[in-house]
């Protein structure tokens, strides 16, 4: 593409200051350039996707499960039966008491993972000739069905980046510790799986280094435009979870708005559509997301009453949950080679070796929970006057450190229940034939705590005779509010973040 990027970057940011209604520069501007084009004069897509192809080629990274028992460094606790690594450090599987009021089952305890410390998920940024690029990391973790996905450029826990275990230091840490070093552009801090985590939290952060510094990425790191990161979530289980988590804190909103007039989707089109530098096709769904997002656009519920039916909801809930003894949990089972559910439901807890050749450590073993089956989450989407609109679910999970959290439409095991038995829309998004498919791949989870594990992820448009009416605990929120809800910690669980990264 033989172009002068600077000028077409300048003439897109004035066409689309003119139809946006903002006025000087904008840092949600600066991603949402980023995520319409593919220009990348280091690395095509192309490129991008050999070279992730090359390293699973040559991949050198080898997991053998194996019975809990044998693991070195980890043993199961005399007296309350907890697994737990001997440094005290990286997380334990412990038992979990739960009461509530929702759902059929109103009493449990179950197995969970306790990781009380917050890991760092970070993405540097940087300008070049205009166009913000992200430093994206290839990396291996040992539950990944494919070995190496694109990751974030930093993605430690604490005990790991503290070098609890005695490994390498992890690289680029520096810009994420020190303000000093870079621009803080995204800060959150969201929550993990909440069947599986008890009270799990990860900070969420983008920074932007000087336009000036130069960083030559190291062997496994890539620079990409986030139009070229969601190009590759088009593809199953290549961005691995952490990524999408991060990207989906991103708003396209710009910040500075010079009128209250709602954006026009042909304007928007014809802006989009007449910039070199834009991917096409431009159609209907890009540019209605991207009205969705905007703060002049419409909603069916505004943001005071939102709130107003999340805090009644909250309200009504109740989740009473307590840690307790893993050796005190009732229907699972322990044997030499796994914790598992009397009925073989749900997940199980197995023991992993593994040797990597290029990780901070070259040997280790751990547990790591085993899904039994593939799950499903999806979301309805419907205009409604005109704007496009997610159906939202409130979800209370045992992990939950707030009630509920903003879940899609469908969130479920299929598998864990009998056909009668199933969560609201699920045969509904499962034969759903009229609605318009936006989405359908595997994601993978996170392949450093879940082993193989990937759930189909599902966005259906549906059509303008289709029902709007909400039911108890679901609700229409446009896509400003669902970002305006990741800004509260715990807020939009990684399920719904993981569909969002994708738009």
């Amino acid at each position: 593409m033989n172009l002068d990027v600077r000028k077409e970057v300048r003439k897109l940011y004035r066409d689309l200051r003119r139809v946006l209604s903002f006025s000087g520069e904008s840092p949600n501007m600066d991603f949402f350039i980023s995520s319409l084009t593919e220009y990348n004069p280091f690395n095509s897509t192309e490129e991008i996707i050999e070279w992730l192809q090359e390293l699973n080629r040559k991949e050198s990274f080898h997991v053998e499960t194996i019975p809990l028992a044998e693991m070195r460094n980890w043993s199961f606790e005399e007296w309350t039966g907890d697994l737990r690594h001997e440094s005290g450090g990286f997380f334990s599987i412990r038992g979990l008491k739960v009461i509530t009021n929702m759902g059929p089952v109103k009493e449990w305890t179950q197995p969970i993972i306790d990781q009380p410390e917050i890991g760092v998920l970070g993405i540097i940024t940087k300008k070049i000739n205009g166009i913000l690029y992200l430093l994206m990391q290839a990396k291996v973790e040992p539950g990944n069905i494919i070995p190496f996905q694109v990751s974030p450029t930093v993605q430690a826990t604490r005990s790991n980046y503290m070098q609890i275990h005695g490994g390498k230091p992890t690289q680029y840490l520096e810009y994420f510790m020190d303000e000093s070093r870079a621009t803080v552009l995204v800060d959150h801090l969201q929550s993990e799986q909440g069947a599986r985590f008890y009270r799990k939290r990860n900070r969420n952060i983008i920074v932007r280094i000087r336009d000036e510094e130069d960083i030559n990425p190291a062997s496994r790191y890539r620079w990409m435009t986030l139009g070229q990161v969601k190009h590759l979530m088009r593809f199953d289980n290549t961005v691995n979870m952490d990524a999408r988590s991060v990207i989906s804190n991103i708003s396209y909103d710009p910040e500075k708005k010079t009128r209250l007039k709602q954006v026009r989707e042909d304007e928007l089109c014809e802006c989009l559509e007449n910039s070199p530098l834009v991917t096409k096709p431009v159609d209907e769904f890009k540019t209605g997301m991207a009205i969705s997002g905007h703060s002049n656009s419409p909603s069916k519920h505004n943001d005071e009453e939102l709130l107003h039916r999340l805090s009644r909801d909250k309200f009504n809930c109740e989740l009473i949950t307590r840690l307790i003894p893993l050796n005190e949990v009732r229907d699972w089972r322990r044997s030499p080679n796994e914790i598992s559910h009397v009925e073989g439901k749900f997940f199980s807890v197995i023991g992993l070796r593994i040797s990597a050749a290029d990780r901070e450590v070259h040997f280790w073993d751990q547990p790591i929970v085993k899904q039994v089956d593939p799950g499903i989450v999806g979301f309805f989407l419907r205009e409604l006057d005109g704007v496009m609109h997610f159906l939202v679910q409130l979800k209370m999970e045992s992990g939950n450190m707030d009630l509920f959290e903003c879940a899609p439409t469908v969130q479920c095991i299929t598998g864990s229940y009998q056909k009668g038995e199933r969560p609201r829309f699920v045969s509904d998004i499962l034969q759903a034939s009229e609605a318009q498919v936006i989405l359908d791949t595997m994601q993978s989870e996170e392949g450093g705590r879940f082993y193989r594990e990937a759930n189909r992820n599902i966005m259906l448009r549906c059509g303008e005779n289709s029902p709007i009416e909400e039911l108890p605990l679901y609700h229409w929120m446009n896509m400003k509010q669902l970002k305006m809800l990741l800004k509260f910690n715990n807020s939009v669980n990684v399920e719904s973040r993981s569909l969002l990264a994708m738009i």
